[in-house]
């Protein structure tokens, strides 16, 4: 996965940071490109003053919806106080191990002064540094390697942005949608509401496909951290799927490998946690409509049925029949015996996205091994391992499960196609 970095206080995102990524990737051999919204900026020493840290992450977040080519990362919101680049690029290639050199994208009002960052010499030896425009015409000359794009340059700026919301100007046309709402919803940057007979007027995003809708419920029912959660495991699931697909159907046929379709594995991993936060008495009444049995361990702590909970409401309210999917989304959190291809690759990204604190050992043999029954079970291992550590009781089906997948690793896979 060749990955560039696209950091900023993003405050708010508006239309000209996403023409950018879309133009890294479009113009650049880059998978994806990770938005990474500062805490605070060494160069806007009052950002995140007017927008709060964590409305300007999910303002990024909800503009990204169903964007598999754009990441969204709160390493620096995380870390606090001013963000320099030198950490956040050492913690990606740690998080990320990507193929090669992350990009770093830089615009050219920044490029001239790159020798005064801190430490800027480690970034040159880290990163590919990857110089936009922004207010220079033609190649800009510096004594750093780099790549120049030569993008069409969108005049708008964030600070202008939120000029024209305090001045009650026109300004909802330069920013996502998504982004719009949330702005409007928490009156941030002086927005004042105008209301008819007392009746808030708020228009829905005219994003309306399935993955953009269910996104947007995992959002709003989500923590924010939980929410990227989702997203990291979403994306992961995408790109094992894209990866593992084509090994897995020339080793057991092309109708064994159809679950593994990317766009399967993005939906399976962005609603897998959609009930996560919901009270132990509404999981419960949720899971029993599946009809299956509930343990003993699932009633004492309800929170391990969020998995089935969820795929009742990814069938009940979005109408999402695939089994495959389904399945997924009701065993990543103990696995059964009965987990098809997806499911494994569910809940290998559920335990290994990049905000997981795993080995770098492991991370590689996840980002980078052909096996997907070899990987999934030294998941399920090592999950098992820290649940021990834990001291929590650990089910008798994922125990059965682990010696079953011990004693058949390496044979034909069992479960749905």
């Amino acid at each position: 996965m060749k990955l560039a970095i696209l950091g900023g206080s993003f405050n708010p995102v508006h239309l000209g940071h996403l023409f950018l990524a879309d133009t890294v990737l479009s113009t650049l051999n880059y998978d994806r490109v990770v938005l990474v919204p500062a805490f605070c900026s060494p160069f806007k020493s009052n950002a995140g003053i007017e927008g709060g840290a964590n409305d300007r992450l999910e303002m990024v977040a909800a503009s990204v919806a169903g964007d598999h080519r754009i990441a969204v990362d709160g390493c620096e919101i995380d870390r606090g106080g001013v963000s320099y680049t030198a950490e956040t690029i050492e913690d990606f290639i740690l998080r990320y191990a990507p193929d090669g050199k992350p990009g770093l994208i830089i615009g050219d009002d920044l490029a001239t002064d790159f020798s005064k960052w801190k430490r800027s010499d480690d970034i040159l030896t880290m990163a590919d540094i990857i110089i936009a425009r922004r207010v220079h015409s033609g190649n800009l000359n510096v004594s750093y390697p780099n790549v120049q794009i030569y993008n069409d340059v969108m005049n708008i700026s964030s600070a202008a942005v939120r000029e024209k919301i305090a001045a009650g100007a026109a300004w909802r046309s330069l920013v996502p949608a998504a982004a719009k709402i949330i702005i409007e919803d928490r009156g941030l940057y002086g927005f004042k509401r105008q209301t008819e007979n007392g009746i808030r007027d708020r228009s829905p995003s005219p994003e309306s496909n399935l993955v953009v809708r269910i996104e947007e419920a995992a959002r709003e029912s989500l923590s924010l951290g939980k929410f990227l959660h989702s997203r990291n495991t979403a994306l992961l699931a995408r790109d094992i799927c894209s990866r593992l697909g084509p090994v897995y159907a020339a080793t057991y046929g092309k109708e064994a490998a159809l679950s593994l379709n990317p766009e399967l594995g993005y939906l399976a991993g962005i609603a897998h946690d959609l009930t996560k936060q919901l009270n132990g008495v509404e999981m419960l009444r949720i899971a029993e409509r599946d009809g299956k049995k509930i343990t003993r361990l699932e009633k004492e702590k309800p929170n391990l049925l969020h998995g089935r909970a969820s795929a009742v409401l990814l069938k009940e309210r979005f109408g999402v029949n695939n089994d495959a999917v389904l399945e997924a989304v009701a065993f990543h959190t103990l696995g059964d015996e009965k987990m098809g291809p997806l499911a494994k690759v569910v809940f290998i990204a559920d335990k290994t996205e990049v905000s997981r604190d795993i080995d770098n050992t492991a991370r590689k043999q996840v980002y980078y091994g052909n096996d997907l029954d070899k990987i999934f079970l030294m998941v399920l291992e090592r999950h098992i391992a820290c649940e021990k550590t834990k001291k929590h009781e650990i089910p008798e089906g994922t125990l059965r499960f682990l010696e079953k997948m011990k004693k058949t690793q390496g044979g034909m896979p069992e479960g749905n196609s």
